[in-house]
């Protein structure tokens, strides 16, 4: 085994991922705040955020989809030795990982169904967030900004709950989270970018 692959988990396992947990619940918990998340050291291209997550969430029961650049022998090496996810297509993935353009079409995920609605893909987006959002909904009072990579994806994951997608993003150590919950509009004198 490369010696590599041994590096870059945690250095003290329960009091880091206690820590990260809580900062990634507290993250969806209050959609558009950033936090920082630490202690991974994961191979390109994680992010310390999502080699993060992957290291919090993720273990031999939750099923994981790695979209696009981030489907490459480091990381599923680091990702074996880590966490033990098994690796799967999109479709019976429970996370997924990837940038925006990786991951579409969305429509590839479970959302789950009306009997269990947990049943649904986390999807863990890496990368820029060009396109300013408004976010309303449970954990935010009013409304708060925040950058999304286009407003039409989350539009129509809103009007799908409680069935629906959950999403992090990422980039470097930080980490912002929309849950299903949260009703995405245009910033007001802006036009929204559609899907390709």
């Amino acid at each position: 085994m490369d010696a590599e692959v041994l590096k870059g988990g945690f250095a003290d396992a329960p009091v880091d991922a206690a820590h990260a947990f809580r900062a990634a619940m507290t993250a969806m918990a209050r959609p558009g705040t950033v936090h920082t998340l630490h202690g991974a050291q994961p191979p390109a291209p994680l992010s310390v955020a999502a080699g993060t997550l992957i290291l919090t969430l993720c273990d031999p029961d939750t099923p994981l989809h790695l979209a696009g650049d981030w489907d490459r022998k480091e990381v599923r090496a680091w990702i074996a030795f880590h966490v033990g996810a098994p690796l799967v297509t999109a479709e019976a993935a429970m996370f997924a990982l990837g940038d925006w353009d990786a991951l579409a079409p969305l429509t590839r995920f479970a959302i789950g169904t009306p009997e269990y609605p947990d049943r649904s893909a986390t999807l863990i987006v890496e990368g820029a967030t060009p396109e300013r959002a408004v976010l309303r909904g449970p954990g935010i009072k009013d409304t708060v900004e925040m950058g999304l990579p286009e407003i039409a994806a989350f539009q129509l994951n809103a009007t799908l709950f409680p069935l629906g997608l959950d999403f992090f993003f990422t980039s470097g150590a930080q980490v912002a989270a929309l849950p299903r919950t949260t009703k995405v509009s245009v910033p007001s004198g802006a036009t929204s970018v559609e899907a390709a």
